[in-house]
């Protein structure tokens, strides 16, 4: 009899919390974004909960608004995820930490660099979401005038991505002798140079960093337009996608996983994790208590500027909140598959620009789950056991006391159904998650290419 399949979790970390005033909430670490003995605290219950890892989102710009609601805005600064990680590997023995990075505002060598130093210093515990970066303000922080258009962004994305597990495997794992006696350091016929040239990127390598533990540290991707599923089947380890429907989130499962065998891939190479966003109460009641309060911290700014990010270019002048909801804009250059949700979202029901508005908040179009304890873990179930997801990114509604409730309560009960784990059962994120380690593409092939000089 095969071994029971069980649930990946990932936490999903941002700052104070998710829901859009979690700055707000008397629970909150306010200073969250600035404030490493917070993420520590935090990272550690994950890894106490026994997570599969910590999940950090990023973007090379701030999302910039109106000045009304742009000083409202309580996660404007935070930290670079890579340099919290590598910090954070030092206090942790386990969890996995996957931190986001752009292909659109990044070169591949110095990515490939800075992910493969983290794999080293967190022994193998590292990895790396792939993203094309959906907001247009980033441009102007790289001498650019225009967001560059979004096929482009995802055609750049996946030679990025060759490229760098390239120069991941610059190195055989077994190229550095290091023998004193004889005084040769490394093996040349190990030492593989890239010298690569595309329609984006020339790299010759080899990589200053010796091929990392996990082989390549474990590839993350998040985009569910056609083109980031394409990419997503052809490159992706993890996906993390955003469905408000069982039917939806099946739909998206199965089309994802029914693309990988093109690419003489399996379905167990990609875990597919959507997003939930829970709120806990030991009772129903309380459980709504605690969403209606948080809700009602959004303040009227806040919610205009949540709508204006997806009515880009229409005139919300002569609406009021209690308005039905007009029709979406069909076309961005921004988030393409986020802007689907929404719009998906509107057309299930006649809803108001205020109940649209609260919807958001949350998740930003995530799954928010409000129930028991018991209630939440049968609603993650349900979804796990019908073809939805492999496991779920848990987006906590205020941070650090929306993780603790989660770990200290629906954790035991999952683990209670044999649905997870109770203890770790490997050391690196690609044994947490079932996943194999690559080889090296280069290895065992005659290397034509001249060894530099500086080597």
């Amino acid at each position: 009899m095969g071994k029971k399949r069980k649930f990946h979790l990932g936490a999903f970390i941002q700052a104070t919390g998710h829901h859009v005033s979690a700055w707000r909430h008397p629970e909150a670490q306010i200073d969250a974004g600035s404030n490493f003995q917070h993420y520590r605290k935090i990272t550690q219950t994950a890894e106490r909960g026994l997570f599969d890892a910590v999940f950090l989102a990023d973007s090379p710009g701030i999302w910039r608004g109106t000045p009304e609601t742009q000083k409202r805005n309580g996660k404007l600064v935070h930290f670079e995820p890579v340099t919290l990680f590598a910090a954070l590997s030092s206090v942790t023995k386990s969890i996995g930490f996957i931190a986001t990075a752009s292909t659109t505002y990044e070169e591949p060598y110095n990515l490939a660099r800075k992910f493969a130093s983290l794999d080293y210093l967190s022994n193998g515990r590292a990895g790396w979401n792939v993203v094309t970066t959906g907001n247009e303000n980033a441009a102007a922080n790289f001498g650019l005038e225009y967001h560059p258009e979004h096929g482009e962004r995802y055609e750049r994305a996946e030679e990025f991505v060759e490229v760098v597990k390239g120069l991941w495997d610059s190195w055989e794992d077994d190229a550095f002798l290091r023998n004193r006696e004889s005084g040769i350091y490394f093996d040349p016929d190990k030492l593989h140079v890239l010298n690569h040239k595309g329609k984006y990127f020339s790299v010759k390598g080899p990589l200053n960093v010796g091929r990392p533990p996990q082989g390549y540290p474990v590839i993350v991707q998040a985009g569910a337009s056609e083109a980031g599923r394409e990419l997503a089947a052809r490159t992706a380890e993890v996906i993390f996608t955003a469905n408000q429907t069982l039917r939806d989130a099946q739909e998206f499962y199965s089309d994802i996983k029914g693309r990988l065998a093109k690419y003489g891939r399996s379905p167990e190479d990609l875990k597919i994790m959507p997003g939930a966003f829970p709120v806990i109460g030991r009772t129903e009641e309380e459980a709504l208590e605690k969403y209606e309060f948080i809700q009602s911290l959004i303040h009227p700014d806040v919610a205009w500027g949540i709508l204006a990010t997806y009515y880009k270019g229409v005139d919300l002048s002569g609406y009021s909140l209690d308005d039905i909801a007009p029709e979406l804009p069909s076309e961005t250059n921004n988030n393409k598959s986020r802007l689907k949700l929404v719009r998906d979202l509107t057309n299930r029901g006649t809803l108001t620009l205020r109940q649209l508005y609260m919807a958001l908040a949350t998740a930003r179009g995530h799954r928010t789950i409000i129930g028991t304890p018991e209630t939440i873990a049968d609603q993650l179930e349900d979804w796990f056991n019908n073809g939805a997801a492999d496991g779920f990114n848990i987006m906590p509604p205020v941070l650090p006391t929306g993780l603790d409730d989660f770990v200290d309560l629906v954790v035991p009960i999952l683990q209670k159904r044999e649905l997870f784990r109770t203890e770790y059962e490997g050391n690196t994120l690609r044994e947490h998650l079932g996943l194999g380690r690559p080889l090296n593409q280069f290895a065992g092939k005659k290397d034509q290419m001249l060894i530099p000089a500086y080597v």
